[in-house]
């Protein structure tokens, strides 16, 4: 079963979903929405809608034009395209309870819709993203994010920083663990039996030699060759300016990027509107869309769902290989 949490109301994640139901599945999807919120949506689109409340353990929908939902209330009703701080915590709680549900054994993987981060950390909360919440409640000392298109997946050793910031991130240790993880989830949740990693060094030229600077021969480099003494197939630190081309991408199954806007902007090109978030280290499988709530088109039903569509794939690929 697949929990699927609706993100920011205001947003276009529940429209996405009410789109998306029009067709027969051959998943069990789970919705957790407030359920009014759902059908003023599909009202809006001029689309048919029937729910089904969900509580645990019932039956689950799969016919077209209906929908599985588990209701979570609105704190205040919602208008397409208006954030309003009293609904941030209803947006919490659908992570919340799908965290829960994967923990108990109840769900086999989240997929989240697209959040507001602004909106939340408005109304007094605490909140930095998907992945560094669910690493919280999880309990886990590591993720790692993972971006994935059809022929491209990339990870990153550092997520949300400031680029001044990056550098002094980039640890041995840290280094060590994300790359462990990445190693181990390309094994275990993508049935990838012996994955090939290309790693990108952190300056320009990989640092060419120490001379653009000397993390790769200090810090990248070492990790390394620890962990092909091991028997992984990673790469040394490659220029990021070449990596990214058929000659290496075509003999591997994963890039890990060193910091966010060295590696996501390759991936955003080649596959955006048909993209997914995954992080990797949870006890748990996590996929998301790749965009936010474009609040702009909320409620005009002009939203693509390419990438949500590519996110519920991709969960369920992940719980096939895990098998």
């Amino acid at each position: 079963m697949l929990a699927i949490t609706s993100g920011e109301p205001a947003g276009i994640g529940p429209e996405l979903i009410v789109k998306l139901a029009q067709k027969e599945r051959t998943q069990d999807w789970v919705v957790l929405a407030d359920i009014e919120l759902m059908y003023q949506r599909a009202e809006q689109l001029g689309l048919p809608l029937h729910i089904h409340e969900y509580q645990l353990g019932e039956s689950i929908t799969r016919d077209a034009q209906a929908l599985s939902v588990f209701h979570c209330p609105l704190a205040e009703p919602c208008i397409a395209g208006e954030l309003n701080v009293a609904n941030a915590p209803y947006v919490l709680d659908l992570l919340k309870t799908a965290h829960d549900w994967c923990m108990n054994g109840d769900a086999d993987a989240i997929v989240t819709g697209p959040i507001h981060k602004g909106v939340i950390n408005e109304s007094g909360l605490v909140f930095s993203g998907h992945t560094e919440y669910f690493q919280e409640h999880a309990g886990v000392d590591k993720v790692v994010m993972m971006l994935a298109t059809p022929g491209l997946r990339v990870a990153l050793a550092t997520t949300h920083l400031p680029l001044r910031d990056v550098a002094d991130a980039i640890t041995p240790e840290s280094l060590e663990q994300v790359m462990r993880i990445l190693h181990h989830d390309l094994v275990k949740a993508f049935g990838i039996e012996q994955p090939k990693v290309l790693v990108t060094g952190l300056n320009p030229h990989a640092g060419e030699d120490g001379h653009m600077g000397d993390e790769e021969i200090r810090v990248i480099n070492p990790v390394i060759q620890t962990l092909k003494a091991e028997g992984m197939q990673f790469s040394d630190a490659l220029p990021a300016d070449t990596l990214f081309t058929p000659y290496y991408l075509e003999k591997a199954d994963a890039v890990l990027a060193m910091y966010h806007d060295q590696g996501l902007p390759v991936l955003k090109h080649k596959g955006f509107g048909n993209a997914v978030n995954i992080t990797l280290g949870l006890p748990y499988i996590r996929t998301s869309v790749d965009h936010g709530t474009a609040l702009n088109l909320a409620g005009t039903g002009e939203a693509n769902t390419g990438s949500f569509e590519y996110a519920l794939t991709v969960a369920q690929e992940m719980i096939d290989a895990g098998r």
